[in-house]
C-alpha cells in the first residue's frame, strides 16, 4: 500500500487558509480500526501525533467505528463491497491500539460512509458547543471525505488532515485532498496544527 503524499503537496490545492479554534473545534478520527489497519499503517505516527496536540490544546477527541447490521449490509454499501463486512465483537471492529483513544472518548458506531448519518453525532457536537471538525482517518476518498462533506452542509466549519488520512492510492488521496481544497474544508497536517494548536496548549 503506498504511503500517503508528502504532507507539502496540499499546498498546491490551497484556495484558502486558516487555523482551528480549539475552542470550538473537535477531531473526528474515522475508522482507524482492525480492518483497515494495514491501510492506517502508514499513518498511525500522524494519527498520534494529531490527537496529542488536540488533547493537549482542550480539542474533544471522537472516534467512529464501521460496523455492518446484522444479517447484511445494509444497501447499497453491498453492492460495492460484497463480502466485505465489518461484524460487531470482532477483531476487525476494534479501534486500534496506536489511536490513540483514552477513557471517556466518545466512540460512535457508524454503517455507512459519513460519520453523521443516523449516529446522533452532530447533536451531540453541538451539545459540546463545537463548530469545526478536524477530520482524520480512513479512507480518506469514502468515509473520511463522506463525513467532511456532511459537516459542511451541516454548517461546521471544516479542516480536513492531508498527512493523517489514508486510502488506496495516492490518486484518490490527492484527488480527495483537491475536492476538499476547492469548496469543503481547510487543509491541515500535523505541523500547522502544531503551530495553531500549540499556542494554545501553552
Amino acid at each position: 500500500m503506498p504511503p500517503p503524499p508528502p504532507a507539502t503537496t496540499y499546498t498546491k490545492y490551497e484556495t484558502r487558509r486558516r487555523d482551528p479554534d480549539p475552542r470550538a473545534a473537535a477531531l473526528l478520527v474515522i475508522d482507524v480500526q482492525g480492518h483497515f489497519a494495514s491501510l492506517a499503517a502508514p499513518i498511525m505516527p500522524a494519527i498520534a501525533s494529531t490527537v496529542a496536540l488536540c488533547r493537549a490544546a482542550g480539542v474533544p477527541v471522537v472516534y467512529t467505528r464501521h460496523v455492518d447490521a446484522a444479517p447484511r449490509r445494509a444497501p447499497p454499501l453491498g453492492e460495492w463491497w460484497p463480502g466485505d463486512r465489518i461484524d460487531a465483537g470482532t477483531p476487525a471492529a476494534e479501534l486500534l491500539p496506536g489511536a490513540g483513544r483514552a477513557p471517556g472518548d466518545l466512540v460512535v458506531e457508524k454503517s455507512t460512509y459519513s460519520a453523521f448519518a443516523g449516529t446522533g453525532l452532530e447533536e451531540t457536537l453541538r451539545r459540546a458547543g463545537a463548530e469545526e471538525v478536524i477530520v482524520a482517518g480512513v479512507m480518506t476518498n469514502l468515509c473520511c471525505e463522506t463525513t467532511a462533506r456532511d459537516a459542511f452542509v451541516r454548517g461546521f466549519r471544516v479542516f480536513f488532515s492531508a498527512d493523517a488520512t489514508a486510502t488506496a492510492t495516492q490518486e484518490l488521496q490527492e484527488a480527495t485532498l483537491a475536492n476538499m481544497a476547492y469548496g469543503f474544508a481547510y487543509i491541515v497536517d500535523c505541523k500547522r496544527l502544531e503551530a495553531a494548536l500549540g499556542k494554545a496548549a501553552k
